[in-house]
């Protein structure tokens, strides 16, 4: 197996995170702390790195600051979302959920649904090839 890491960007400089390997460690709180730091998050009201690449799956670490919407989301692919910290108003389907830390939802490709941050949350993304 190739071992696969990130190229280096302005907004992230130091890159060479390895993305793809026969094992990622994940240091969930040290990208939770550098995401709270970079200008993204102080100009934004979300900010999110990508903590695994494979063919088939994809993880990624995402910060929303209070208020921030995602609307009228869908894509190709099976998508889960864990909360870590926060509160998550989710819209699908005619449906309305509120996730608070611990809970999860997990969607089918093409599923569309909007998400808006209740207050400043922390989520865990996967998104998956089914």
């Amino acid at each position: 197996m190739d071992i696969k890491s990130n190229q280096s960007t302005e907004n992230r400089p130091e890159g060479d995170r390895i993305l793809d390997a026969p094992y990622v460690f994940t240091d969930i709180p040290m990208y939770l702390e550098q995401l709270k730091t970079e200008h993204s998050w102080v100009k934004n009201d979300r900010n999110a790195i990508t903590v695994y690449k494979s063919e088939k799956i994809t993880i990624v670490l995402s910060i929303l600051k209070t208020g921030a919407v995602v609307s009228d989301h869908s894509i190709d692919e099976c998508l889960s979302f864990q909360v870590l910290s926060g509160e998550l108003k989710v819209e699908t389907q005619g449906r309305v959920f509120y996730t608070t830390p611990g809970q999860m939802m997990t969607f089918h490709a093409g599923i569309a649904h909007s998400i808006q941050a209740i207050s400043d949350a922390d989520i865990l993304i996967t998104t998956y090839k089914g």
